[in-house]
């Protein structure tokens, strides 16, 4: 392991245990509710950032975004990572710290379209002597 990935693992396990209010509520609601089954991490170190959540399954990233991010050297900041994670295969959803305050249900159904729709359910393999249909 490099020492900038040993680094960024430290400083995202730094960030969990400090997480702004409007992320720990989202990740509270996300961790009560399954979103099409998938796996979401937060914290979660992608590169020289570290995201405030993602679906590595769905190379999606969910960003909370507060009111530092209007000033122009924050949005220069942000359209920089955006473009450094979507090089690298990412999808990056950006959603306002307010709206999780204020809309946290239309929130957590725009995370929730923005995943693959859950697997079906598969069938039981066969048993033993069962012929494969």
């Amino acid at each position: 392991m490099r020492d900038s990935e040993r680094q960024s693992r430290q400083f995202a396990k730094q960030l969990r245990r400090k997480m702004p209010r409007s992320e720990a509520l989202l990740w509270s609601y996300i961790r009560k509710r399954a979103l099409n089954g998938a796996r979401l991490r937060r914290q979660h170190p992608v590169g020289p950032y570290i995201a405030d959540f993602a679906c590595v399954a769905a190379k999606l990233i969910i960003e909370v975004d507060g009111y530092t991010h209007s000033t122009p050297e924050e949005l220069e900041h942000d359209a920089r990572r955006t473009k450094y994670l979507a090089q690298h295969g990412w999808r990056v959803l950006r959603v306002k710290s307010t709206d999780v305050y204020d809309n946290l249900t239309d929130v957590w159904e725009t995370i929730a379209f923005h995943l693959p729709p859950p697997a079906a359910a598969q069938p039981p393999p066969p048993q033993a002597g069962e012929e494969l249909g």
